[in-house]
């Protein structure tokens, strides 16, 4: 007679919200090894959850990278954003939302990667395209105000020098992810004002 027994495999821990806990899982998976490079299953053993219990609330992989990025897309703008006190210069606007937005790359970092990769962009919906919309538009809108006032250069479009503030802040933020440098304040306040140089001319 056999007396040893196979030790049963430990249960789950229960999730009180499975929904939610799939997206940060999916945040968390897609933010390491991009959307293409992670399978379901992969974002299923990050959330403790079986892969069927993740098409029970997403259908598909499009669907939960279009929820994901609505989310996250909605957190960057209010961290960004809310509360802004437009009665401030737009000098002092552009630094308020500079530094909040160091604060944001370091403090959600994991948003901050998904958000600036690119594989994720096929599978965008229109929803999420309008999304991205409605995020930048009024930016435009307020870059091309300044320029009008003449706060800002009027040799380049409002988008052109909104991408190049961009460009050059997420190449900071990348070149320290990347271990090529440390960033401190004094060189943030730095290229906030180098940056600010290059939108007034």
């Amino acid at each position: 007679m056999n007396t040893h027994s196979t030790p049963a495999k430990a249960p789950r821990p229960k999730i009180k919200d499975k929904r939610q806990a799939i997206l940060d899982a999916a945040l968390k998976v897609f933010a390491a090894g991009g959307v293409n490079g992670v399978p379901m299953p992969a974002v299923a053993e990050q959330a403790k959850v079986g892969t069927g219990t993740i098409y029970r609330y997403f259908s598909s992989k499009e669907v939960l990278v279009n929820e994901l990025f609505r989310e996250r897309r909605q957190l960057k703008r209010d961290l960004l954003f809310d509360g802004l006190d437009r009665r401030l210069s737009a000098h002092e606007q552009f630094r308020v939302v500079w530094q909040r937005m160091v604060h944001y790359s370091r403090d959600y970092p994991d948003t901050y990667r998904f958000l600036e990769m690119q594989d994720h962009r096929p599978y965008l919906d229109e929803q999420s395209r309008q999304l991205e919309q409605t995020f930048f538009a009024p930016l435009v809108a307020q870059y091309r105000q300044y320029q009008q006032q003449g706060i800002y250069r009027s040799d380049l479009r409002p988008e052109v020098l909104m991408a190049m503030v961009w460009g050059a802040f997420a190449n900071l933020i990348k070149c320290e992810r990347e271990g090529l440098l440390v960033l401190q304040p004094a060189d943030l306040n730095a290229a906030c004002e180098t940056c600010w140089s290059m939108l007034t001319g």
